[in-house]
């Protein structure tokens, strides 16, 4: 006892952990999840086919309680719960995840719509005639025996697989570390390449693909992506797209209904009808009707009722994005090779199936052969003892017993002991002439059968020859034509925007203070205009009738451009004060929306003409401005500013012809005309050119004014005047201009703003901001035209009202 070692031994958990998880992983990749690529089944699915062809539950035969089965493959071969066996056993019997079951049942075995089957103590199954080639000859050693979990029995550690299981009924299954997803293929198209590589060895993948196109999954469908095929085939990872089959088909009432016939793999079609049906009630698109599924015993059906005038076409492409109408389906095959996981691709797998061919017709012909030759020892023996019948029977009748009798044949006249056997239990009635014949007729037969067992072993292009006639007499017994359409590239989805986005007008508000919301026009018409819901120091920038497939373009006075799908804008009542646009992008303190543009598509032609206080000009083409994709968190800039002090002070849109001159206003009075082909078009974060020669003085404002217009300008005393825009003369870029205000010794005036005036509109108001939040009108009749030189006449007391900041054309109310 002191001798014996300690039984507790110190060991660190990293070691214990990573031994015990090794084994663990080894058995679930070996012996659960992944199957083997020669018969491509997993272990419980080997186990049941196996067991089920044990206990005589063929094609051939009525069908058995499945129940039944499941117990004997747990008590047998299989010692795991009754469950996973049972959903297995399902599976194996489902026509819409298997090409070709390996089981029928009867009963509810599931359906596409995710049920589950019923329980085993209903249902009732038995191998499907395909499955009998899986086990063809499993009783002729032709492959491997091991005993099972208990050592009572032997099981075997791969079918015989007369027809390629692996890629004709796919694969699926997660282990430790590995995953596999292999689809099913088409019965027919395998055994034709089988058949090619047989003829040609060095075969190359695309000679492959002459005959196996791609997956035939049993659910039909479309599958798009032949470079993802041929790439799945090469290395065993790929990827495709895989479509329903669809038609769209006019109905009564100028309606149309969109038809679905197929859907893809292993789609759940209830989910997917729920989908579409939540697509329609939560309303991401107009124009679906209804959603049906019409599905019955005669095939799967699903309807898809479009309202009147719709863009079918539009909504079938929106539920292919949005819904498993179309998958992407990734190819993942790994399988068990030489005892260890492995991606194969399509050759690997067929050149291993035919290494595994070979070998069960070869173990098959030694075992068919040993069986012969001993017949034929036999049939020897009964020969010879016919031809000396007599003496025999002599021989026998003077023996003990049997033993004796065996013993005197074998001394005497040179019987083998299995053929001395053979003719003392050989029964009377043999002893017929016919008997005679037959076994001399048996004799020859089993001597051409041995010769050409041996012919087989000898060479193998004969062993070839018997794989190549087994392999079409499969072929012929179970035809099957393709399901799976294969189209070569995958078809980008491009949802238009119309088809998701209800097409109506609203009523859009900018506000001073950076508030944005669109409003429906029914809200808009049954509210106060007045009502706005913005605080009373705020006012609107821009109020207009726009459609939800328009385009907002808001250019803030420090150079960045916001830009908003009018759709985008949060919806809310007039009365709300709707979002401030800093929710979704900050701005600098000092920065504010001021110039607003709406357009209906993001494809105009024109440009925008730019220009800063600080004497830079420029105009950029529409194009340049166009968002991108972050556009919903971050402002673009469309203006490089020089200083930190520097500001836009004029955005304007010009389309394709502008006609015109430039004109801009500084704050100590100077006008400069020139033509607007002097300022060039360059890129959207460029500075631009000098404009004017400003000093120490800042632009004002620009505008293109045309030879009639009037300038009507407000000062920061208060003073307004009128003048003609002829008055200043055209001249060339970069100049200093000529004065439009009379420079006074003490507090001279300075321009605070202005405004071009069409010179023959009448009954024109105009609206001055003061830096009190005061609102001033001016009636443009009241006052005459005054010369360059004028300062104008006084009409905003500065005292009371504050200092004028700002004018504009007095906003037009909106009527919808």
């Amino acid at each position: 006892m002191a001798n014996e070692q300690p039984k507790i031994q110190e060991l660190t958990l990293e070691d214990v952990m990573g031994d015990r998880f090794g084994r663990y992983s080894k058995y679930i990749i070996q012996e659960r999840a992944l199957p083997d690529i020669r018969d491509g089944l997993k272990p419980v699915q080997r186990r049941i086919l196996y067991a089920m062809n044990q206990d005589g539950n063929t094609y051939d035969k009525a069908f058995r309680k499945s129940a039944k089965s499941v117990g004997n493959v747990m008590g047998n071969f299989h010692p795991h719960g009754d469950s996973s066996i049972y959903e297995a056993m399902v599976r194996l019997s489902q026509d819409w995840k298997l090409r070709e079951p390996l089981i029928e049942m009867h009963g509810n075995n599931g359906s596409m719509d995710g049920d589950p089957a019923a329980a085993m103590r209903y249902t009732e199954a038995r191998l499907s005639k395909i499955a009998g080639e899986m086990l063809q000859d499993i009783d002729k050693q032709t492959v491997d025996m091991v005993l099972n979990f208990d050592d009572t029995e032997y099981e075997p550690t791969v079918l015989p697989a007369r027809f390629p299981n692996l890629l004709v009924n796919g694969a699926t299954g997660i282990s430790a570390g590995y995953a596999t997803e292999i689809p099913p293929h088409n019965l027919t198209e395998v055994i034709d390449a089988i058949l090619f590589l047989m003829n040609h060895p060095k075969a190359s993948l695309e000679d492959l693909m002459d005959f196996v196109k791609g997956p035939d999954f049993p659910t039909g469908g479309i599958i798009q992506g032949l470079s993802g095929i041929k790439q799945a085939y090469e290395t065993g990872r790929g990827r495709i797209v895989v479509r329903s089959r669809t038609k769209i088909v006019p109905i009564k009432g100028n309606k149309s209904q969109i038809e679905v016939s197929e859907i893809p793999y292993e789609v759940n079609k209830a989910q997917l009808v729920k989908k579409m049906d939540e697509i329609r009630i939560m309303k991401k698109i107009e124009g679906i009707a209804e959603v049906r599924d019409e599905s019955d015993r005669k095939g799967l059906s699903i309807v898809i009722e479009l309202k009147r005038d719709v863009n079918a076409e539009g909504i079938l492409t929106y539920l292919f994005k949005n819904t498993d109408l179309q998958i992407t389906y990734n190819f993942n095959m790994v399988a068990i090779y030489h005892q260890r996981p492995e991606h194969v691709g399509l050759k690997t797998i067929v050149t291993a199936y035919l290494e595994h061919q070979r070998d069960v017709i070869t173990r098959r012909t030694q075992f068919n052969l040993k069986k012969a030759a001993d017949r034929q020892h036999i049939v020897q023996g009964l020969i010879k003892a016919m031809s000396i019948l007599d003496q025999v029977i002599k021989t026998i009748r003077g023996s003990k017993d049997k033993k004796d009798a065996k013993q005197n044949l074998v001394t005497q006249f040179d019987f083998t002991e299995p053929q001395a056997e053979a003719i003392v239990t050989m029964q009377l009635y043999r002893l017929t002439n016919t008997d005679v014949t037959q076994l001399e007729k048996e004799a020859t037969e089993l001597a051409d059968a041995i010769a050409s067992y041996h012919k087989i072993l000898a060479e193998p292009k004969e062993l070839d020859k018997v794989l190549r006639k087994e392999l079409k007499a499969v072929q012929k017994a179970y035809p099957t034509k393709r399901l799976t359409e294969i189209q070569d590239e995958i078809q980008e989805l491009k949802v238009k925007t119309e088809v998701v986005i209800p097409q109506e007008d609203v009523v859009v508000m900018i506000s001073h203070d950076g508030y944005i919301k669109r409003t429906s026009l029914r809200s808009y018409s049954a509210s106060d205009a007045d009502d706005n819901g913005l605080k009373d120091e705020d006012f609107p920038i821009y109020l207009a009738k726009n459609n939800t497939l328009d385009h907002l373009m808001m250019f803030t006075n420090l150079g960045h451009l916001i830009y908003r799908p009018v759709y985008e804008i949060s919806d809310a009542k007039w009365k709300d004060t709707g979002e401030h646009i800093s929710q979704t992008i900050g701005l600098a303190d000092n920065e504010r929306i001021t110039w607003v543009f709406n357009f209906a598509t993001l494809k105009e032609t024109g440009k925008f003409l730019v220009a800063t206080n600080d004497g830079y000009v420029k105009q950029t083409a529409f194009a340049d401005y166009v968002p991108g994709r972050t556009y919903k968190t971050r402002a673009s800039q469309f203006m490089k500013l020089k200083t930190d002090v520097s500001e836009v002070v004029t955005v304007k849109y010009l389309p394709s012809a502008p006609t015109g001159t430039l004109v801009l206003m500084t704050q100590h009075g100077y006008g400069l005309r020139y033509d607007l082909s002097e300022v060039p078009t360059i890129g959207a974060k460029a500075v631009g050119v000098k404009s004017m020669d400003l000093r120490d003085d800042l632009i004002v404002r620009a505008s293109i004014a045309n030879e009639q217009d009037l300038v009507a300008l407000i000062t920061q005393r208060g003073s307004f005047k009128k003048m003609k825009v002829a008055d200043i003369p055209v001249t060339s870029r970069a100049r200093r201009g000529v004065q439009v205000l009379r420079e006074l010794k003490s507090n001279p005036h300075r321009i605070a703003d202005y405004v071009l005036l069409d010179g023959t509109a009448t009954g024109v108001a105009l609206d001055v901001l003061t830096d009190r939040g005061k609102h001033h009108s001016i009636l443009s009749d009241d006052h005459p035209v005054s010369a360059r030189y004028s300062n104008g006449s006084f009409v905003v007391d500065t005292d009371t009202e504050g200092t004028p900041v700002t004018m504009q054309l007095h906003p037009v109310p909106l009527t919808v």
